[in-house]
């Protein structure tokens, strides 16, 4: 397809993804039309506003996976669309309705918007992991042909099983409305997603894969056998595979894989302070690793660029940063510690709240407590 100056939508733009792949795009020179539910709140789109090259090749554009039309005019004069945007609510009391549906019918009116238009050359979707390799036993090797097992996830319900349930049948719909619409669709399969991010709170990808040094054990599961992709390199990917004119069907995206047992040793050996566990009830120590391949996206002439280590250093850095994981646990414990000496003493009186407010001020400088104060711990 070239790389010539084109104007391409991206949906879920706010996102974790989403918010990376619109930088890297920006960088290469498109002009990038972005669909967030609400442009108008400042706080989720600040850091896209904010990116290089926004002032004069950014957009944003309101549209909604629930309302149907709503990503016509977004996408009208588009040359490409990536679809990002998806639900992702693990703890949903109606999944069906706030996740499995919105997701199917958000992507059907992506893609009759799409056929509407007439102007899109190609559209490249963000599938998962969830769509390939969710079955009762698993196999050694997964690559593009395999699906995940709709009627075993809908029986056990494990963690984030409405997740898998809705990526599965969203993409199959896609498939089929791109066949009727004579449609260029791709599909990009990343497994765990891990790395640096410019969104201001925790993505759902992270608090997976930080599970170990978070204690949100309700997460092991999804990491047991874990496949995993910088952010990065993802990212890449998605304008590697839109631009190739040769690229074709779905393509996993996965760079590492490693067990929850390997990954533990990673974490306690980069980061001592953090009490991630040793051992883990009811799995196996020589529990085999499973491979997802990306030899097809390979074949086209992709490399990734990151060790697993260097995607989880960025990871917990941005986090740390970000005030959504402590420092360390010895640190989080001297902040409660001192956070209820200033109570102590602003109770019987000797400290004024300005000297409080001071005292915990340095020691957010210090590292002792999260610069936002707003945002989630995700710690249980």
């Amino acid at each position: 397809m070239g790389v010539e100056v084109q104007t391409v939508c991206v949906t879920g733009a706010s996102g974790f993804i989403g918010s990376w792949l619109i930088m890297r795009l920006l960088e290469k020179g498109y002009t990038v039309r972005a669909t967030v539910r609400d442009p108008d709140n400042t706080r989720k789109v600040k850091h896209l506003l904010e990116l290089p090259k926004a002032d004069t090749q950014l957009t944003l554009w309101k549209a909604d996976l629930s309302v149907e039309g709503s990503f016509d005019e977004a996408v009208q004069g588009c040359t490409g669309v990536f679809h990002v945007a998806t639900p992702m609510d693990f703890e949903s009391k109606d999944p069906e309705n706030e996740v499995i549906k919105p997701t199917i019918n958000g992507v059907l009116d992506i893609m009759k918007a799409c056929a509407k238009a007439k102007t899109v050359r190609r559209i490249v979707f963000t599938s998962s992991a969830g769509t390939v390799d969710v079955e009762e036993h698993k196999k050694p090797v997964y690559d593009e042909s395999c699906w995940s097992d709709l009627e075993f996830v809908q029986t056990v319900k494990m963690t984030g099983w409405m997740y898998f349930v809705s990526k599965t049948l969203a993409e199959q719909a896609a498939w089929k409305s791109a066949k009727e619409n004579n449609l260029d669709f791709i599909s990009v399969i990343p497994p765990l997603v891990v790395g640096p991010f410019i969104m201001h709170s925790m993505p759902p990808s992270l608090i997976t894969a930080l599970s170990l040094i978070t204690g949100n054990e309700a997460h092991y599961g999804i990491i047991k056998q874990g496949n995993y992709v910088h952010l990065d390199d993802l990212c890449r990917a998605h304008i590697v595979l839109f631009e190739n004119p040769k690229a074709e069907g779905r393509y996993i995206c996965s760079s590492h894989e490693a067990t929850i047992h390997d990954l533990a040793k990673l974490l306690r050996e980069k980061y001592p302070k953090y009490n991630v566990p040793a051992k883990f009830k009811d799995i196996d120590e020589d529990l085999a690793s499973v491979v997802f391949s990306s030899k097809k996206l390979l074949d086209l002439g992709f490399e990734f660029k990151y060790s697993l280590e260097e995607m989880f250093a960025g990871a917990v850095e941005t986090c740390r940063e970000k005030g959504l994981i402590p420092l360390s646990h010895e640190k989080q414990a001297a902040e409660d510690k001192l956070v209820g000496a200033v109570e102590t003493c602003r109770e019987k009186g000797p400290i004024p709240l300005s000297h409080e407010k001071q005292a915990v001020e340095e020691s957010k400088e210090n590292g002792g407590v999260p610069a936002d104060s707003e945002a989630p711990w995700f710690i249980n």
